[in-house]
């Protein structure tokens, strides 16, 4: 199963796209508090366009409480990670993968992050910005690992107007 887990998010726009971006694919995501906004927010209400009641997820009280929780191969995006996010293999479809990102301002804290040096990565850019958006960071990352399991059971087609609309 894949998973994304949100440390302290800050923005309610990116939370509710990548809400979104979660009940697209079918993944799972975990958030852990403090969060920097109320849940019933109108603005994660619009970025989530009306699909959060389609998110799956599940609140945590802190870091402590998530990792007593969930079992499986963590992944940390930092732009302090020294291998990108291609160089892992997401393939195997039997574990569950968590892709943990950090609150907007300061990202995941360094103590979380050098018990597990191994698994922080970044997605590569120039030197021109710091960071991409998270909810950007979020997609790009779920699509990898959706990638790379052949999109699992996503439609591959159209299913309102049908496969072959552009040809009508």
């Amino acid at each position: 199963m894949i998973n994304v887990v949100l440390y302290s998010p800050e923005i309610p726009q990116n939370t509710g796209n990548i809400m979104r971006t979660c009940a697209a694919t079918d993944t799972k995501l975990h958030l852990i508090k403090p969060l920097g906004f109320s849940l019933d927010e109108k603005q994660i209400k619009r970025s989530g366009a009306n699909y959060i009641n389609e998110c799956d997820y599940t609140i945590y009280e802190n870091w402590e409480e998530f990792q007593e929780k969930n079992t499986g191969e963590y992944y940390f995006l930092t732009r302090y990670g020294k291998k990108t996010h291609t160089e892992f293999d997401y393939s195997s479809k039997e574990k569950n993968i968590y892709l943990i990102f950090g609150k907007e301002s300061t990202g995941i804290p360094k103590e979380i992050l050098k018990k597990h040096l191994d698994t922080c990565l970044r997605i590569p850019m120039t030197n021109k910005v710091r960071a991409l958006n998270l909810s950007n960071c979020a997609a790009i990352m779920v699509y990898e690992v959706l990638r790379q399991q052949n999109y699992n059971n996503l439609l591959k087609e159209e299913p309102f107007k049908g496969a072959d609309y552009l040809e009508t």
